[in-house]
């Protein structure tokens, strides 16, 4: 990959959990699958950042993220609302993988009827952890091509 190409990489990392975030970004950055990581805390801020509202109000709505990696069990807004309001818009394109601890089947159900692009359980054993965000990045970043 060029390093033109390696540049525009953004990920929109949605993850209210600060250790299981840590463990994501590091995975990303060491594996070189994310030159530009954003992490936002809960639904509002990804909301804010994806329409470019709130303190995101200058960030440029014709560079949407590459992908967005959203847990689904978040406070003020939940996953599965991101969900609805970005395939809903004309961020509808963008790659969205649920990735969260919830295996519960409604949520697998509703995420894809929403137009998930993927759904992924964390893994709770570390090493299992690094491995399944490593093949995320693999597919999502360098093997997946998404419009222009």
């Amino acid at each position: 990959m060029s390093d033109a190409a390696h540049d525009q990489v953004e990920i929109l990392l949605v993850e209210d959990n600060p250790e299981d975030a840590e463990m994501t970004m590091r995975v990303l950055r060491k594996r070189s699958l994310a030159s530009q990581l954003h992490w936002v805390k809960d639904g509002e801020e990804a909301l804010d950042y994806l329409f470019c509202k709130g303190r995101y109000a200058g960030r440029d709505p014709a560079r949407p993220p590459k992908l967005v990696l959203l847990d689904i069990k978040m406070p003020k807004v939940d996953g599965i609302e991101v969900l609805r309001r970005v395939k809903a818009s004309e961020l509808r394109t963008v790659p969205v993988v649920v990735m969260t601890s919830s295996n519960e089947e409604r949520d697998v159900v509703e995420s894809y009827r929403l137009g998930a692009n993927s759904y992924i359980v964390k893994p709770v054993a570390f090493e299992d952890f690094v491995d399944t965000v490593a093949k995320i990045g693999l597919y999502w970043v360098l093997t997946n091509r998404v419009p222009q």
